[in-house]
């Protein structure tokens, strides 16, 4: 049974029960708490282990980035190689220790920090490009090689990576893909599972699988690599991947719009994929209500004399003509002025520009998280049924003015990022919470909708499946699957899956 390194008054009475809950769910696995000796044997194995009782020490391993998960590890193995990686699950795994695989930390489900004293395994060291081909653009790297320098790297090889998030900057590859991360070129280039050309794997019992590949068709046997995409830690951990990176755009223009309401916004977007065609990269939406928060921090665009458009788009092409693709965007453009589906907009004229519309959009998440308590939901629903739920939130929540619905997402892909913040209020307030869920999936659910569209499961949602995402038989699957891979249970304990409680 798991011990209690940290004195638990710091929790609230409700992070108490839910970490009873949670004790009593590890305890049935017969994982058992690390111990000095399993410390000492850790550090024979690799190089560098992180041990301590300090908890201000590990804080930026036990705490997530929402800073709603914490965790109460006492050490971080931060392995080198693959190699050191196996030495370390065969031990964990022989010991029967739980071990939470963490790359960038930057995730908003609670995945990647431990729910009680887990082993922490951060892979931020395997940072390694290993290899690059110019000539068909598959990139092999370690796994805790962060997003923006792979962005920066391969741009210098006139190529891109077919991921982009605002996390970019910490965010690693590992993680990315352990998550099946999306983000807002989604639609563009595809999902992970469309990008990923193969992968190392170091399995519970420490062997190591390979499936790395350097070409991009191979129709023999099960394609592993995809179990592990998206699996969140929960059946091993990824060291290194080989990924496809299309070509730089020769040209790019981004376009920031102002509309007066949803249905223009919807409008907007099937005129752009009519006129834009196979040069639309991204089209990403903003509420008025979000709007007015960044537009404390960063200057929007444009806007009316007093007050910001009740949404804004982002608009992006890609193209390798810039003549062509210009003229395109100019029609498609006054096409939505015609029709008046747009109401104002403006057109980047450089890259600076650019930058600039894009950290409005990127800078949705960290600003909300500052002013205050973030209630934070990803789903996926059709278009008709985008922004239907936001104004039901509203109306939910009508009792609690304090509570304010903020939007933003992927519209071109149905991902809506529906957030409730409480602005000065810094910890969760129950009624709020009861008035949110489980509403807020039921109505994903009744809309045909996914509760989880890009962020995962984690700590957060995986008591949802079977109950408002996959059915019964497909989550028995998902169970047998774990087993095989994970007999023990040492991998990510409590997350992903639902508990058998």
């Amino acid at each position: 049974m798991y011990s209690c390194p940290f004195p638990t008054n710091r929790f609230t009475s409700t992070s108490c029960a839910i970490i009873n809950i949670v004790r009593r769910r590890l305890a049935s696995t017969s994982l058992r708490s690390p111990t000095a000796k399993d410390f000492q044997e850790l550090s024979k194995r690799i190089e560098k282990v992180i041990t301590t009782d300090n908890s201000q020490t590990l804080l930026k391993y036990n705490s997530d980035w929402t800073g709603h998960y914490q965790g109460r590890s006492r050490v971080v193995c931060q392995p080198k190689s693959t190699e050191e990686v196996a030495s370390i699950l065969k031990y964990c795994n022989e010991e029967k220790i739980g071990v939470v695989p963490q790359a960038g930390n930057t995730g908003v489900v609670g995945g990647s920090v431990p729910i009680h004293d887990e082993v922490i395994l951060s892979l931020e060291r395997l940072d390694g490009i290993f290899s690059f081909d110019d000539e068909n653009g598959i990139l092999t790297c370690g796994s805790g090689c962060v997003l923006q320098n792979l962005q920066d790297k391969v741009a210098a090889w006139g190529h891109l990576m077919p991921i982009d998030l605002g996390a970019k900057g910490s965010c690693q590859i590992g993680g990315n893909v352990s998550t099946n991360a999306g983000g807002q070129y989604y639609y563009r280039f595809g999902s992970i599972h469309a990008n990923i050309i193969g992968m190392e794997v170091v399995l519970p019992d420490g062997s190591i699988l390979d499936l790395m590949s350097k070409i991009q068709k191979d129709n023999t046997g099960y394609d592993l690599k995809h179990l592990f995409v998206g699996a969140e830690g929960t059946l091993g951990v990824i060291t290194k991947v080989a990924i496809r990176c299309p070509r730089l755009p020769a040209a790019r223009n981004v376009a920031f719009l102002g509309c007066e309401s949803f249905d223009m916004v919807r409008k907007t977007l099937i005129c752009a994929k009519e006129e834009l065609g196979e040069i639309l990269a991204a089209f990403e939406f903003m509420d008025e209500q979000i709007l007015d928060h960044v537009g404390n921090k960063k200057k929007i665009p444009m806007k009316r004399v007093d007050r910001n458009y009740q949404f804004c788009i982002l608009v992006e092409t890609q193209g390798s003509n810039g003549e062509h693709d210009l003229a395109k965007l100019e029609s498609f453009l006054e096409k939505s002025l015609t029709s008046g589906n747009i109401v104002d907009g403006i057109v980047a004229q450089d890259m600076k520009q650019v930058n600039e519309m894009w950290e409005i959009r990127e800078s949705c998440n960290p600003i909300i998280r500052e002013i205050g308590y973030n209630y934070k939901y990803d789903v996926s629903l059709s278009l008709s049924d985008y922004y239907d739920i936001a104004e039901e939130m509203r109306k939910r929540l009508a009792t609690k003015p304090e509570a304010i619905v903020v939007n933003w997402g992927h519209v071109i892909d149905g991902n809506l990022h529906l957030n409730i913040v409480t602005p000065g209020v810094f910890s969760v307030d129950e009624q709020v919470k009861e008035l949110i869920e489980p509403f807020i999936f039921e109505s994903v659910v009744r809309r045909g909708g996914s509760i989880s569209a890009e962020h995962g499961l984690g700590q957060c949602k995986n008591n949802y499946l079977g109950k408002y995402a996959k059915t019964e038989d497909a989550v028995k699957v998902m169970k047998s699957l774990k087993k095989i891979f994970d007999p023990n249970g040492i991998m990510n304990p409590g997350k992903f899956l639902p508990s058998d409680e």
